[in-house]
């Protein structure tokens, strides 16, 4: 749980870095460079999809099983709850907002990822579909999940691979939040940009 969890970390900070290109300049090039690059690859990136996708259902199935041990023997509680003894908006709220994310999940591929018309401009088309409210709020909502989830979950994750001091989880707990609102502020700033500042498409 812990180890696919930091994998998929690994996967947001690539997948925001690609996200800021859309910024980068006001025609999109960039980003759609971005895109090209990545299209490039070929069999290569389907691979690497078909790895990401095993890994976030690895994470899943992790996730559910973990939640139904707990619920079936409740004296053995998750294992940082049981080790601190504090509940936290993150830690009460984990199967929720795994939950949400996972939905989330599935709006973006049928947005983006399985939706034709975003090869055709990948920048514009983004940028048309954040400017939406209906598609804009739901992402910027999917942002404060995702940090939410994290802010305990990026702890959590060393806990559960045997890496647990007093000064260390002190340590982790802080740089958790700090990762957690970093994610959120981040994939935030897209949907908050494109409905509220974004002049729309140049004419």
């Amino acid at each position: 749980m812990g180890l696919t969890g930091l994998l998929l970390v690994g996967f947001l900070i690539e997948h925001l870095l690609g996200n800021f290109k859309l910024l980068e300049d006001s025609t999109g090039e960039a980003f759609n460079e971005y895109v090209l690059w990545l299209k490039s690859f070929g069999p290569l990136l389907q691979l690497a999809e078909l790895g990401l996708a095993a890994l976030f259902l690895c994470h899943i199935a992790l996730a559910l099983r973990l939640t139904l041990e707990n619920l079936a023997a409740r004296k053995q509680k998750y294992v940082v709850r049981g080790t601190h003894g504090e509940k936290t908006p993150g830690s009460v709220t984990m199967f929720i907002t795994g939950a949400l994310i996972t939905g989330y999940l599935v709006k973006h591929l049928l947005d983006f990822r399985f939706d034709e018309r975003y090869f055709e401009d990948p920048a514009a088309f983004v940028k048309l579909t954040l400017s939406q409210p209906q598609h804009g709020l739901a992402y910027l909502m999917a942002a404060f999940v995702v940090g939410l989830h994290l802010s305990h979950g990026f702890r959590s994750a060393f806990q559960s691979l045997g890496l647990s001091h007093p000064a260390l989880n002190a340590y982790l707990q802080k740089l958790g939040i700090a990762i957690a609102v970093l994610f959120a502020t981040g994939f935030a700033v897209f949907p908050l940009y494109f409905l509220f500042a974004w002049n729309g498409p140049a004419r």
